[in-house]
């Protein structure tokens, strides 16, 4: 929520801009009215409201002093400057020294709704842009641009830090806020995610000082918590460890608060059953792992960092002994977010190895129409080259299409020249470059738009292809038409 202050030396011009305007509907909340403009004037130094509705002319100090004070604070606070028709000439020396717009008195309700949403797409753009710049410093090496742009980290960096994450469910973003402000950064990681990092000089307070219970509101999907550190050159571990402890929802299917912890020595058995499976060429156990897999993480409550170690040794110890047979199979090693992307959930990860046991086991007595399973994969293609920007998952689009997973990973490589998430890939960061270079919409937007629902993960997966953030690419193209 936007926070605003309303400050009018006169009561009754206050009560109308309180219910001139549909302040919750587009994301404000009135969080102090003020008489005088001095002591309006220590609220934003203390408080640093996102948006300030002044009156042009009071005593004292008027609506412009408030502005050009507020400027030579170096505080990032918007005005809307409230004035008569006498005043007008004051109105517009104020936009030019930063106010946003506004409004004459008495205010004009059917103009109230108009102007309150044009300011709030204001504010959603510049929330934007700065978010990706804290982003981008947050895991960077170099931590000295965060003091520029957020003072959360002015003070000094020697106390104690924990990183949250919140995944929401979806349209319920703005269920409630968890955390002490003055103690908290917030980074927006998605339309459905969002970062925390809270700061205390004493470590006991990251454990007993924040309300974790406001983390089971319904709207919460999931909460992951990192460790805790005492040197903020650790923020973007911290992050890692979150997001990772987020993702256990992957495994789990339910609500709940998730702490970071390693558990990759539970894990060692199954990796060692596989490998002695592989090492015999002898597949008869498969059936009884599958069934013990899922209930033993489960009951274990092993989290994605496991999930992780599980699956990149499973590929190590196939690819080391079958590289001939499954070099087409889009077997790689994988991180966290990319194996969210590619599964559904940690059944469906089972399942596609098990298919590839079973592939392996049945690979002499194979029989496959292969006229006809072209046809299959052709429909395929089309199907995803027009539903991109939705979740897909190759085990759902191989029972839709009538192909064994493990055959249509072959039939990409080989048709296509690259795997399936490959594919998918290049259809979206082609859908984003195209939206980053001819309109107007937030990269969070774009990310959206693209498929990527996770702005976090987004913006790693398109450097990685791009070469550069998407920031970076929208500021590159536009100082190309300069």
């Amino acid at each position: 929520m936007y926070r605003v202050i309303i400050v009018d030396d006169e009561p009754w011009a206050i009560k109308g801009i309180r219910n001139a305007f549909s302040w919750k509907k587009y994301g404000f909340e009135i969080i102090g009215q003020f008489t005088s403009s001095h002591e309006a004037f220590e609220f934003i130094c203390e408080e640093r409201p996102n948006l300030v509705f002044t009156d042009i002319r009071m005593p004292e100090i008027s609506g412009l002093d408030l502005i050009k004070m507020t400027k030579a604070r170096d505080l990032d606070v918007a005005f809307i400057i409230v004035s008569g028709f006498s005043e007008f000439a004051y109105a517009q020396e104020a936009l030019r020294h930063g106010a946003l717009d506004y409004c004459l008195k008495p205010i004009d309700i059917e103009m109230a709704d108009p102007l309150i949403e044009k300011v709030a797409l204001h504010f959603s753009k510049k929330r934007s842009i700065r978010n990706d710049r804290i982003l981008e410093a947050l895991t960077s090496t170099d931590k000295s641009e965060l003091k520029q742009l957020t003072p959360f980290f002015e003070e000094s960096s020697n106390g104690y830090f924990r990183v949250v994450v919140i995944c929401s469910n979806r349209g319920e973003k703005d269920y409630l806020k968890p955390f002490d402000s003055k103690n908290t950064l917030e980074v927006e990681l998605g339309s459905r995610k969002t970062l925390y990092i809270l700061r205390s000089e004493r470590r006991a307070e990251l454990d007993e000082g924040f309300d974790y219970s406001v983390l089971t509101h319904s709207a919460i999907k999931s909460a992951g918590m990192s460790s805790v550190s005492k040197d903020d050159k650790n923020i973007a571990k911290l992050i890692k460890e979150s997001d990772i402890a987020a993702s256990n929802v992957f495994l789990h299917g339910e609500q709940g608060i998730y702490p970071y912890e390693q558990k990759l020595n539970l894990v060692k058995p199954f990796i060692d059953e596989i490998s002695s499976m592989i090492r015999e060429g002898n597949f008869e156990q498969i059936d009884d792992m599958k069934e013990r897999l899922v209930p033993y993480f489960n009951h274990n409550r092993l989290g994605m960092g496991e999930v992780v170690f599980f699956w990149n040794q499973a590929v190590s110890a196939l690819v080391g002994s079958y590289y001939e047979q499954l070099k087409d199979m889009d077997l790689e090693f994988l991180n966290y977010a990319e194996l969210k992307e590619r599964f559904e959930n940690f059944d469906s990860l089972c399942s596609f190895l098990y298919d590839i046991f079973i592939y392996l086991k049945q690979l002499n007595d194979q029989s496959i129409n292969e006229s006809e399973t072209n046809t299959h994969f052709s429909q395929m293609v089309n199907y995803i080259d027009n539903h991109f920007q939705n979740k897909l998952y190759l085990k759902e689009l191989s029972v839709k299409f009538y192909i064994n997973q493990v055959y249509c990973c072959q039939l990409f490589k080989k048709n296509l020249g690259k795997t399936f998430s490959e594919y998918v890939t290049e259809l979206r960061i082609n859908k984003a470059c195209e939206l980053l270079k001819h309109t107007e919409l937030s990269i969070e937007e774009i990310a959206s738009e693209a498929g990527y629902f996770d702005y976090y993960y987004f913006n790693k997966v398109f450097k990685k292809e791009c070469g550069i953030t998407p920031a970076k690419f929208r500021k590159a193209r536009s100082e190309c038409r300069i």
